[in-house]
Formats: structure tokens, sequence, C-alpha cells
């Protein structure tokens, strides 16, 4: 099966189908839990048994590696509009500075009146500064985004021998009475969170009224600290894209031997590393200064390996035909995935939240797994069922509209 064309297409939003699908592995545990269950499957949710199973895996599997893979998407649509846009005569910058401010808008809408756990306004702000980046050749590129890595985890190793030394003086016999304070208050910290989780549990399965305080005020956090925090890492997946849509590897262009090298590299020395990663994690207790350490190690240095190899297995499928209906839904999927990103977050909260369902806290973490498979199956039918009827999917169509202050035509014509 050829890649000319519009099969091209297929196989980009095919990888982006697969990506957006999977991102909803992590984000589940979110959406149903308690907030830092996400990162310690021992603060909530069950730690052992087929719970520590369905944490291990999704940890070696998924996490980081959907959200990373999707972030190197946007970075290749980046490039894929301008170049849409130059074709058109139309301004690129203009275009896409557009398309970001509404995507930053929807993202602020989603974020503080839907779900906390918004990637949206990250994605707006990362891509400003990716477009600067827009006419740079692919070496400098992938030098940039090496570059943004390796400083994540340089930063990492420093953050992480600076605390270990701290908790040795503050432990110590004769340690001053300030640093035992400090050190007992770092500690007190976490031991609040434990603490809380009756008040959060209140919370989520309260009403309307009680959520969006509270939303609101998890949304602002996470925007003023995990958005710096992360804004690096994910300009780095972006240009890693960037540079990847410029190679021809979404498009299907690299040789079937390259794509099985990649196989290799990521399911073969890749994944067997993260696996040891997380035993070490399990080994260490879920100890917050190992987690800190271990989240840019593998994220870094794993993560992207992993990721393309997930994506070759798609590019793989779409040249060779293999699959193709499940590939034709994933392909779907991925042209309408703004609207499956947002469906996902209305839909788990109206199971979880009060004012829904109201299931919050409720299931144990493997539980939580039929949910997911569920909503796939759903996305999986519903996108090709309406993209047989409509030129693009309910948010891309708003998207669209809104960042070219024009309603666009949504019905197909026979």
């Amino acid at each position: 099966m050829t890649l000319a064309g519009s099969t091209r297409i297929v196989a980009l939003d095919a990888v982006r189908g697969m990506a957006v699908l999977g991102i909803l592995l992590l984000n589940i545990v979110d959406f149903a839990m308690p907030r830092y269950a996400y990162v310690d499957p021992t603060f909530y949710g069950g730690a052992s048994g087929a719970d520590w199973w369905a944490w291990a895996l999704t940890f070696v599997v998924a996490d980081g590696k959907m959200r990373g893979l999707f972030s190197m998407l946007f970075g290749a649509s980046t490039l894929l509009v301008a170049e849409r846009a130059q074709a058109a005569g139309e301004s690129p910058f203009r275009v896409h500075m557009a398309r970001m401010t509404v995507l930053f808008l929807i993202g602020m809408v989603h974020g503080y009146l839907i779900w906390s756990g918004d990637i949206l306004v990250l994605y707006a702000l990362c891509g400003v500064l990716a477009f600067a980046f827009r006419e740079a050749r692919m070496s400098t590129l992938l030098a940039v985004a090496a570059l943004l890595m390796l400083g994540e985890v340089a930063t990492a190793f420093i953050d992480h021998d600076a605390a270990r030394a701290f908790e040795a003086r503050a432990t110590q016999i004769g340690a001053s009475a300030t640093l035992q304070a400090d050190w007992a208050q770092y500690i007190a910290d976490f031991a609040n969170l434990r603490a809380s989780i009756p008040a959060e549990l209140a919370t989520y399965r309260g009403g309307w009224a009680q959520i969006l305080p509270a939303r609101a005020a998890a949304t602002w956090q996470a925007q003023r600290e995990m958005i710096p925090a992360t804004l690096a890492d994910t300009l780095a997946m972006m240009l890693l894209g960037m540079a990847l849509f410029r190679s021809g590897f979404f498009a299907g262009r690299w040789r079937p031997r390259s794509y099985r090298l990649m196989l290799a590299i990521g399911y073969g020395a890749a994944l067997p590393l993260t696996a040891v990663l997380a035993w070490w994690i399990d080994r260490r207790g879920f100890d917050p200064i190992t987690l800190a350490l271990a989240e840019p190690l593998q994220l870094a240095l794993l993560r992207p390996w992993v990721a393309l190899a997930h994506a070759s297995i798609v590019i793989l499928a779409v040249k060779h035909g293999v699959a193709a209906r499940l590939v034709g839904h994933l392909a779907a999927t991925g042209r309408m995935a703004f609207t499956s990103y947002l469906a996902t977050s209305i839909i788990c909260t109206w199971i979880f939240y009060g004012c829904g369902l109201g299931w919050f806290g409720m299931l144990t973490r493997w539980q939580l797994y039929p949910i997911v498979l569920a909503i796939w199956a759903l996305l999986l039918v519903w996108s090709p069922w309406w993209l047989a009827r409509f030129r693009y999917g309910p948010l891309e169509w708003l998207w669209r509209s809104a960042s070219r202050m024009e309603l666009q035509s949504l019905r197909r014509t026979a």
C-alpha cells in the first residue's frame, strides 16, 4: 500500500488516533481518583495485585509516551498547516497565531469548567514558541530538542543530589533544629496530601457548586506550577516532531527496515529499561525524591524511543495494508483528535464527578480500564460515522471557524 496523496494523511492521522486514545490510559486515574494517585499508586486506588500490574504496565507502555507522541504530532501539524497556508497564499504566521489564540481560549474553558488536567493551554504556549523554528533545518531541530531534554536530565540529577544531601544532613545525629524542622515540614507536606483525601473525595462527589471552586484552584495551580515545569519537555517533543515530519517519518516515507530498527530500539532496549525503572521506583517505595529523578530519566532518555516504536507499528500497518479496518477507525479518530480529547473529559467527569454518576474514588486502579476500553470503542465507532456526514469534527470545526473568523462549511455535500 503506497503512501502517496491522501494515504500519507491516513498514516499521520492513524498515529494521532492511537495517541489520543492512549492518553486516556493515564488521564483516567486523574479523572477518577485524588490527584496524587496519578504519581503514586500507594496514595490511592491500590498498589498490589492487579492494581500494581495496572500501574506498572501503563507506566512502562504508555506513561508519557502517548503525550509525547501527541506533542510530536502537534509539532508536525504546525509545519503542515503552515505549508498549506503558504500554498493558499495566506500568511503562515497569522494563521498559526490565530489557531494558537483560539486553542488557548478553549483550553482555559476546558480547564476551569470541565477538567483541571487540561493540556491545551500548554500546547498553545509551546506552539507559539515552536513556530519560531518553522524554517529551521532538521539538524537544528534535533539539536535543540536534544539540548532541552538533556538539560532536564542534568537539572534532575542536580536536584536529586541536593535533596539526598539535605535528607542526610537533616536526619543525622546532631543535626541542627532548623534542619530537622525543615525536613519535618517536607515530610509533613506529603502527610497532608494523604490527610486531604477525604475532603477531595467529598468535593468531587458533590454537586457543581462544590466542584467549581476546587477545579478552578487545581487548574490555577497546574498553570502556575506545571506549565513552567513541563514547557521545555513539551517544546522538545514538538521540535522532534517537526524534524520527523521533515524526514518523512509520519508520512511513511522511511524504508521499512528503518521503521523496524525503530521497533528494535524502542521495544528491544527502551521498553525493558523502562520496566527496570518501574521496578526501581517500586523498590524505593515511591519515594518522592526517587520519583523526581525517575520522571526526567524516563521522559527524556527512554520515552521518545518507545513512543516512536508505537508510531512505527501503525505506520507499517498503513504501508502494508494490515488491519485496514482498524487503521481506518484510528485515522478517523485522529482526524477528530481535538473533539476526542474533549469528549473524554466530558464523559469521564460525568462518570466520576458528583454532577454525574459520582463514582469518584469508588473504583480501584485496575477497575478503571474496562471504562477506558468502552470509551475507546465509542470513539472508534463514532468518529468514522461522524466524518461520513461532516467535513470536520465538532471542535475541529469550531477551532477552524474561530481562527478564520468565518463559519466553515461543515456538512458534506453529495
